[in-house]
């Protein structure tokens, strides 16, 4: 008897060419099954695509690397059938009694054909639609079956056009597909269009009652002292009599230790009439101060495991259904003092900074893994929103996952874009799709998908346009919100209205498009941008942005160096040509390697002199990239600083174009495809602290930023002005200060730059201490230099050299690693006057602190077998190997600032050539980038994991030390 629960089919894989094999599905799943990855077969990616398929094997070029994807022949010059694959697996099972087998594919692009021990059965058509096929009747009896799948691309990959463009020539918007794949401002085209089994395949096994898509909701009262956990399911009894069953919701909570209690358990008895599939809806489930969901920086991430069991008379345990569940309540509304959409969490007011999010990657092999690292490090960078832009995917599970775990609220929109539906160059598909019926059925099976996920805020029908009027009327309709869920509404549940969890969902606002609504203009015309580099100061100026809510706000996105020699030969490496205009301004003329990665310039001719030009000519790479850094933390630091200044006067919100990319590209990141942090990643996680520190750069006035809902007492600012000699000629405290929650707080005018004798180029340190204990609440430092000036002097002041002691300690548990790098200026005392030299941070998370994002729904016996009763708690964390204390020491004359430190990880290699990359990615930093005046010292934690039988050796490199420093772990 076949154990209840789901099983994976994600290893063993075999692919091919349709028109490379002679067999049809039948023989393929009977008699002539193939036997290993000998050609025509190859080891396939699934999850992935074909082209993911083809990369792998190097059947053809890396499209990541330099201008291979040139190499790559496209889809409209080979033809559909060059890129339909045979994909072919085997799985055992072997039913007993009234056991069902369930196959199901999560997603597949576009269509396919399924055989399965000879038997055929077709996906329609749809990227975004789950299969599910009952097989019972067609296993082996032996208990080894043969799954053959012919996956055929979308119907209208469309042609590129010779000068590129959104979307190529728009013909992909014909179908309910992913549009980027014809190529955009920041992608090369994808050769395959995303053919292929891009998500989870998965077989299941039931008795004759299975569960089908339950739906929860939870609603408050009183304050949020009282909470109702509403629930729907869908039952389907699939035998020929009367299925008499006992349905069980339990709810349990994590404690502290290793144990889980049961907050909520609950029985009913449901008869299910045979072949019928009922609605059944739980009488509401009560709780007392439920522990509540708060997005990033505002709380704590409570999740709760709800399972879902139904046995059958006479049978047993027929199926079993469990998420994690956050107890919270989304409301929206447009902000008449801003004009902007508001969004409120539990009550609170939440100031929206975040970012848009294309995909993890564009050869679509999603993982687990990679969702991981990619959602915190958002929340690394303290953002609380990711909008996935409607050009690309209905994200995964595991990504809502994430973001349920590190708490990132998600803006989803469905598959419309301006540029291929009605609004591009030339003008195409203003219809939208040609099947408005496939694109719902789409809509409703992705809401169906993600709804119970508490990061899941609201909809969106398309990016920069509104779905056509039949499509936008549908989702208006499905979308609508329950009674309780509406602006304004009370908290009675009358009699009359529906349990909320019997809507589809019912608990999100769905706004038409991404600049209607409370969004950009609010009326759908192109208000939103712009997406080039910008003087600073010009983001905290009233005429920068005028509306309430910006959902695209872009800038630039170089990599570090190492990311460009891995990703490009060495014509790649040539950096830039800075060509002298009469305008006195510079423009910059790249490679063809990097104008083909979308190379965005840190020069605007006429508006925005170079940026790196400030510096100084870059040298070479490392000299361009090094510069490029100090532009990206900058440029991300201020504009999410212009917008915190305006924080409820002027704005309610911003999202950043983008925060990443899923192919090799050089714009809009803040890390590489590669997983490794530019210096914009840590200019907006400063930024975007829930309590901040700035410098206002138009009035030079220095603010507090409190976003929180709590009031700061008893704290004081300080802030020290340090010149490139290491003098401090201007030191101020500010103390016995108040902030006001929700407010932005005007401290003081920094004088230093109408004092008698300013320096040309010098440094601010501003930091805000809680005055009981000296802890810092906030630190934030500035390189900045005199009106007119630029920061050539600091090329000089690379060669001073400024010691340091650095301090580890270092944990690991078989390949993961945390290591604390403790790191001090010790080119002079600290000054007894500066109490804040050691930067004890109040708001930094102990070591030791449970990883929420361990955490894994367990809700069937396949999955993990509770040995030790209902009360075992199901997630565990393991001791980890101390290595203790190590201290290292970079000598140094020079007294001053040491500046723009970057802690990296390598591997340690004793046959190291020279144009290796070393690096181990992804490496989370609690921060990085970072400067300490002389006394000053500060520690930074990282963690990581290392591939098998390798060491790592960390290092440190910054403006003062121009070659990589080893430091012994």
């Amino acid at each position: 008897m076949a154990e209840i629960g789901k099983a994976l089919l994600e290893s063993g894989w075999l692919a091919a060419r349709s028109t490379e094999v002679e067999l049809t599905g039948s023989q393929l799943t009977t008699t002539h099954p193939p036997t290993g990855p000998n050609s025509p077969w190859m080891e396939a990616v699934v999850p992935g695509t074909v082209l993911a398929t083809l990369v792998k094997n190097k059947v053809v070029a890396d499209p990541f690397y330099g201008l291979e994807n040139e190499m790559i022949i496209d889809i409209a010059d080979s033809g559909r059938e060059y890129y339909t694959f045979w994909f072919f697996t085997k799985f055992q099972c072997t039913l007993s009694g009234a056991q069902h087998l369930d196959l199901n594919f999560r997603a597949i692009n576009y269509s396919a054909e399924v055989y399965l021990n000879g038997h055929k059965m077709v996906l329609p058509k749809g990227m975004f639609r789950r299969h599910s096929l009952e097989v019972t009747d067609i296993l082996n009896p032996d208990g080894e079956n043969l799954l053959a799948v012919l996956v055929h691309p979308p119907d209208h990959p469309g042609r590129i056009p010779p000068e590129g463009g959104q979307g190529g020539d728009h013909e992909i918007g014909k179908d309910v597909a992913t549009q980027y794949v014809e190529g955009w401002d920041w992608i090369a085209p994808v050769r395959d269009r995303n053919t292929g089994i891009w998500d989870e395949v998965s077989i299941s096994v039931t008795g004759p009652v299975n569960i089908i898509d339950p739906h929860l909701v939870s609603s408050f009262f009183d304050q949020y002292t009282r909470a109702y956990l509403h629930a729907t399911t869908e039952l389907e009894n699939r035998s020929a009599w009367v299925a008499d069953c006992s349905l069980n919701i339990q709810v349990a909570t994590e404690l502290e230790g290793s144990v889980c209690l049961i907050e909520y358990l609950q029985t009913q008895h449901v008869s299910v009439p045979p072949g019928a599939r009922i609605q059944y809806t739980f009488p509401k489930l009560s709780f007392y101060k439920p522990n509540l969901w708060w997005p990033n920086g505002l709380g704590k991430q409570s999740l709760y495991n709800v399972s879902i069991t139904v046995d059958v008379k006479g049978y047993g345990e027929s199926d079993t259904w469990g998420h994690l569940f956050g107890f919270r309540k989304i409301e929206s509304h447009i902000d008449s003092a801003t004009g902007g959409r508001l969004f409120k969490v539990n009550g609170q007011p939440i100031f929206i900074r975040g970012g848009n999010w294309i995909l993890s990657d564009c050869l679509l092999r999603l993982s687990k893994e990679r969702y991981k690292t990619d959602i915190k490090f958002h929340a690394d960078m303290n953002l609380n929103m990711i909008r996935c832009w409607g050009g690309g995917l209905a994200e995964r599970p595991d990504f809502y996952h994430y973001c349920d775990v590190y708490g990132l609220l998600v803006w989803q929109e469905f598959w419309i874009t301006g540029d291929v539906d009605g609004r591009g160059i030339p003008v195409s598909n203003p219809d939208g799709p040609l099947d408005h019926d496939l694109f719902m059925l789409c809509a409703r099976d992705t809401v169906k998908l993600l709804r119970n996920h508490p990061s899941l805020t609201l909809w969106v029908g398309g990016n920069e346009q509104v779905p056509p009027d039949d499509i936008n009327t549908a989702l208006k309709n499905d979308l609508k919100l329950h009674p309780l869920f509406e602006s304004h509404s009370g908290n009675a549940l009358s009699i009359e209205e529906e349990d909320p969890s019997q809507y589809l969902d019912g608990t999100r606002v769905y706004i038409q498009g991404s600049m209607w609504d409370g969004f950009a203009n609010g009326k759908g015309d192109f208000t939103d941008g712009p997406y080039e580099i910008q003087n600073p100061e010009d983001f905290f100026k009233d005429n920068f942005y005028n509306y309430g809510f910006n959902p695209e706000v872009g800038s630039v996105g170089m990599p570090v160096s190492a990311t460009i020699r891995a990703t490009m030969p060495p014509k790649g490496w040539q950096i830039p040509l800075f060509k002298k205009l009469t305008n006195g301004y510079t423009e910059e003329v790249p490679n063809p390697i990097w104008e083909y990665h979308k190379y965005i310039p840190y020069s605007k001719p006429g508006k925005v002199h170079d940026r790196i030009e400030l510096y100084g000519i870059p040298k070479d790479l490392d000299d361009f990239c090094l510069k490029a850094q100090l532009v990206n933390y900058v440029q991300y630091r201020a504009l999410l600083e212009g917008w915190n200044s305006r924080m409820w006067s002027k704005y309610t919100g911003v999202l950043i174009w983008k925060t990443q990319n899923p192919w090799s590209g050089l714009r809009g990141q803040f890390y590489d495809y590669l997983l490794d942090q530019t210096a914009g990643f840590y200019g907006c996680r400063c930024a975007a602290e829930p309590i901040h520190i700035q410098l206002n750069l138009a009035t030079y006035f220095i603010e507090v930023v409190n976003t929180t809902s709590e009031e700061l007492s008893n704290v004081a600012v300080e802030a020290s002005v340090w010149d490139l000699e290491g003098a401090c000629p201007s030191y101020n405290v500010f103390d016995k200060l108040s902030l006001p929650p929700k407010k932005v707080m005007s401290i003081s005018e920094l004088n230093y730059p109408n004092s008698e004798n300013p320096k040309p180029v010098y440094f601010l340190l501003l930091k805000l201490y809680n005055m009981s204990n000296n802890s810092i609440i906030s630190r934030n430092f500035y390189w900045l230099y005199l009106p007119g000036g630029d920061y050539k002097l600091l090329e000089p002041y690379r060669n001073k050299r400024i010691p340091l002691q650095i301090t580890s300690k270092t944990s690991h548990k078989d390949s993961s690693y945390e290591i604390e790098m403790n790191v001090q200026n010790k080119s002079e005392k600290p000054d007894p006057k500066i109490l804040t030299y050691k930067n004890n941070f109040s708001n930094r998370h102990e070591d030791g602190e449970f990883d929420m994002a361990s955490l894994e729904p367990v809700h069937n016996k396949t999955e993990e077998k509770q040995k030790a009763g209902l009360f075992q708690r199901l997630y565990r964390q393991f001791p980890r190997e101390t290595d203790g204390s190590k201290i290292s020491e970079i000598k140094g004359s020079d007294v001053g600032v040491a500046f723009f430190l970057k802690f990296s990880v390598h591997a340690l290699k004793t046959d190291n050539k020279g144009g290796d990359d070393t690096r181990i990615l992804p490496v989370h930093y609690s921060d990085n980038y970072f400067s300490l005046v002389p006394g000053e010292e500060m520690s930074i934690k990282m963690s990581f994991k290392v591939p098998q039988g390798v060491t790592p050796r960390v290092t440190l490199e910054g403006w003062n030390y121009q070659s990589e420093v080893p430091t012994v772990i």
